[in-house]
């Protein structure tokens, strides 16, 4: 812990080297499509050409998302520091992925090379129902392009437990995934039917009442092609998962990230969400998603709502429960709240949540929104935190913004 907690604030390079490296139309496509959007702001240049934006733009879920994007942004003493960052002082500690917090400032467009920046910003101890003792683990990141506009920035809290104890306590091996028969999923196909994303329509920041609901947005029943499909657009993540030659390479880099499967091959532990009896052996009834997945469904269910005309400002979400293979979650929220942001910028708030069909909420969520108005006319774009201008200032604001307790832990 101690060594742990010496590395707070210390900008350090990124584990994994970013998944696209000049994102561009395609890029924002299969990103899209990795977590089900259809919406063509994202792909289609006709289509951009004819929004504010005059041209398509990355979804949301693009700036920020662990190795996504980013080149590492360090100085040459940042740099010469890394060596005091080798390692995971608390290597072999299981690892979830908890809850995030994310905010966005400008549209990312075709073509960009992007800078990050990186550290840990807090270690909290913590105990934990499923694992005995736990800790948070926060980092930042922050994102701009070489052009200098900077994009948005996240904060992710890993959730680090005692396997053993996970193990022993198996909290969750009574749950019971139900088969579907064809009925069930005739009603969910007339469900996907009748989703759309709202599109060119602008949704008027006056129209919006407190209490509003937002339309629901289906999600399953999950499958592992599913999570296939979303690793194509979203990478492997920070662990560089790959195959063959290049897996064996990974493995020397790592080698406590993988265990010998029953035919005695080494195989990475992310293998959780794939591999029902290794997911088995972490306390829990079969494979499940990853948090990072549902988070990109909120942000679509965000997108789908408010309309090509606004703008995703922010979005925090916990991971409560698992999502398993077989279960289906429905993105429901409302509009909690409707306000001039900054005294000048219509906005709205959003209570989101996904729910499994066993009537569990899974991921509460909160998000904030700046619509278009007739009033006050376009939405116009966020300041950076501080009004900062540079990744390093808007990455030292956003870090004491966080140990302010200003994000809402």
């Amino acid at each position: 812990m101690a060594q742990l907690r010496s590395r707070i604030g210390v900008p350090q390079v990124y584990p994994a080297p970013p998944h696209y490296r000049r994102p561009g139309e395609d890029a924002f496509r299969n990103v899209a499509q990795s977590y089900g959007d259809d919406n063509p702001l994202w792909c289609e240049p006709d289509y951009g050409a004819d929004t504010r934006w005059k041209e398509v733009i990355a979804p949301p879920a693009l700036i920020g998302g662990d190795s996504l994007i980013g080149a590492d942004l360090l100085t040459d003493d940042e740099l010469a520091r890394q060596d005091e960052l080798r390692g995971d002082p608390l290597r072999g500690v299981h690892a979830f992925y908890a809850a995030s917090e994310r905010e966005w400032w400008a549209p990312l467009t075709s073509g960009n090379e992007i800078s990050r920046r990186t550290a840990l910003v807090d270690v909290v101890d913590k105990p934990s129902e499923f694992g005995g003792r736990a800790i948070q683990e926060w980092t930042a990141q922050a994102y701009q392009t070489t052009g200098g506009t900077l994009l948005g920035a996240q904060y992710r809290m890993m959730y680090r437990t005692e396997r053993e104890k996970a193990r022993e306590r198996s909290k969750y091996k009574d749950v019971v995934i139900e088969p579907w028969d064809k009925d069930a999923i005739a009603d969910l196909d007339a469900q996907y039917a009748l989703e759309k994303p709202r599109g060119a329509e602008p949704r008027w920041w006056e129209d919006v009442k407190v209490g509003d609901p937002v339309s629901t947005l289906l999600k399953g029943p999950l499958t592992v092609t599913d999570m296939i499909c979303w690793h194509v657009g979203m990478g492997m993540g920070m662990y560089n998962v790959a195959p063959l030659r290049l897996g064996y390479r990974n493995r020397l880099r790592i080698p406590r990230f993988y265990h010998r499967d029953e035919l005695g091959v080494p195989d990475v532990m992310q293998r959780v969400h794939w591999d029902p009896e290794f997911a088995k052996r972490s306390g829990n009834p079969t494979t499940f998603d990853y948090g990072r997945m549902r988070e990109t469904w909120l942000i679509h269910a965000c997108t789908d709502w408010m309309g090509d005309d606004a703008w995703l400002w922010r979005l925090r979400v916990e991971f409560r429960k698992f999502n398993y293979v077989g279960d289906v979650q429905w993105i429901e929220g409302k509009v909690v709240r409707h306000y001039l942001a900054d005294g000048e910028r219509p906005a709205i708030d959003l209570e989101l949540w996904t729910r499994n069909q066993r009537g569990e909420i899974t991921s509460p969520a909160t998000a904030t929104i700046l619509l278009p108005s007739r009033q006050y006319g376009l939405v116009r774009l966020p300041d950076p935190p501080g009004s900062a201008r540079t990744l390093t200032d808007v990455f030292d604001a956003t870090i004491n913004r966080f140990q302010r307790g200003d994000n809402g832990r």
